[in-house]
């Protein structure tokens, strides 16, 4: 079916998608999910996705289109809410239907 060739293909540029501007302050950037939670692709997953793809799309034009050390924080500042928003957004929609969210730990 195309349309899932499709959807693995934004799983696969997901994955690998990293902003190519290099910035102070690299490590404080939220993860982007390279897995689906309990490996269950749906539509809240590809949505994810899209909207990290969108974030990223949105980072680079705001990188090209900054004048100053401001509108550079102020794109990354940006990029950062909308991975958070992503992630929370798909979190919220997989509990919602019952899936565990995090880590297990088990003993001390």
């Amino acid at each position: 079916m195309r349309i899932s060739s499709l959807f693995l293909g934004l799983a696969a540029v997901a994955a690998t998608t990293v902003p190519a501007a290099a910035h102070v302050g690299e490590a404080e950037h939220p993860v982007v999910r390279s897995e689906p939670i309990a490996g269950f692709y749906n539509r809240f997953w590809y949505n994810y996705l899209t909207d990290v793809l969108e974030a990223d799309k949105e980072l680079k034009s705001d990188l090209r289109r900054a004048t100053d050390e401001e509108d550079k924080r102020d794109a990354w500042e940006e990029y950062r809410h909308e991975l958070v928003d992503a992630d929370k957004d798909y979190v919220e929609e997989m509990r919602d239907r019952n899936y565990r969210v995090g880590r297990v730990t088990i003993g001390n």
